[in-house]
């Protein structure tokens, strides 16, 4: 879920048009980016794809053409994995599993009424991201030649860190934790790029990639990266949902500029209930659990592993796979060796 940071960035955040990020490496959150195409990638009475022994496959399908799709537009993709959570998150953790247990329910009561519409409206909120369909994601990554990183807890807090070390030009999620965890520069939409229907309207929208630096929101608003994520615990994180009761975006924002410190802030309201010491909460965005153990390198995919790994494991189209081979080709030798001939002998 993440803070909603969306009215605090919008003065500063630029939208794009996916070629103009060429030739920039950028650290995406894998288990946002999973979610997304386990959510979007269904049929029509949102039913998962499944392969013949009816394991699901639309977090493959989704990470396989939307990358070819990145490449060809000249990124260098790298993804980062989700490690451990935070002791604290377990709390919210189970609440999410309560929550798809009862979209489920609702999913079933609306297949049995025949309504299609709200029935995948409900099939996309039970989407469960399971360890063997995470190793197969890396296992296809592997054979696509993009490089991808096991975080020791947090993924966007690890790919805020390779940001921050400059291994890469932008982290990318849907979520604005990447800014409380640190990145220079955040990318929405990466994965969800293009032309996207509204839940329950016949109606379709052009999705465009929005670039957010993190300087630039702090120098607008007047505040420091501290005081960013005081505002985040204000207003409701992943750690401490509920917030602050009565305080929204806007006070949260007007108290952290008046009073500066966490600790005049929580007097200031009277010392609310958190779920755990705030200012431990806070050291998990300022000061979050990150590894040096990675290595960002990109190879030459192979065509025959893909081939027998989708195909012939996973039941996908040997004529679709066999033309996304051909894209994927394609755009690895414009994207990275061509280049690299360039920037050597330029």
């Amino acid at each position: 879920m993440g803070v909603n940071l969306r009215d605090l960035v919008a003065p500063v955040k630029t939208t794009v048009e996916l070629s103009s990020l060429s030739g920039k490496a950028v650290a995406i959150d894998a288990y946002n980016a999973l979610y997304q195409f386990l959510a979007i990638i269904r049929q029509r009475d949102g039913t998962p794809l499944m392969d013949s022994y009816g394991r699901i496959t639309s977090h493959l399908n989704g990470l396989f053409y939307r990358t070819i799709n990145l490449i060809e537009a000249g990124l260098k993709p790298v993804y980062v994995f989700d490690g451990k959570p935070p002791e604290i998150k377990a709390a919210e953790l189970a609440k999410r599993l309560q929550q798809k247990e009862l979209a489920k329910i609702k999913y079933e009561e609306a297949l049995a009424r025949g309504d299609l519409e709200e029935a995948r409206i409900y099939a996309q909120q039970t989407s469960m991201l399971l360890k063997p369909m995470v190793e197969d994601a890396k296992k296809l990554l592997d054979y696509m030649g993009i490089p991808w990183v096991q975080a020791p807890s947090e993924g966007e807090a690890q790919a805020a860190y390779m940001c921050r070390k400059g291994d890469v030009w932008a982290s990318a999620s849907q979520d604005y934790d990447s800014l409380l965890f640190g990145t220079t520069r955040l990318v929405r939409n990466l994965t969800i790029t293009g032309r996207r229907k509204l839940p329950r309207k016949n109606v379709y929208v052009e999705v465009k990639p929005e670039i957010i630096v993190l300087d630039e929101v702090l120098k607008y608003h007047g505040i420091t990266r501290e005081q960013l994520v005081y505002i985040a615990l204000l207003i409701g994180t992943d750690y401490n949902p509920k917030g602050v009761r009565g305080v929204g975006i806007k006070r949260a924002l007007k108290l952290v500029k008046e009073l500066g410190s966490l600790d005049a802030i929580l007097k200031a309201l009277n010392n609310p209930e958190f779920p755990a010491d705030p200012h431990e909460i806070a050291k998990i965005f300022l000061e979050p659990e990150v590894t040096d153990d990675y290595r960002v390198e990109w190879r030459e995919p192979d065509p025959d592993k893909i081939r027998e790994f989708l195909c012939e494991e996973r039941s996908f189209s040997p004529k679709r796979v066999d033309g996304a081979i051909e894209r994927l080709t394609k755009a690895y030798e414009k994207t990275f060796r061509q280049a690299s001939l360039e920037a050597w002998f330029g």
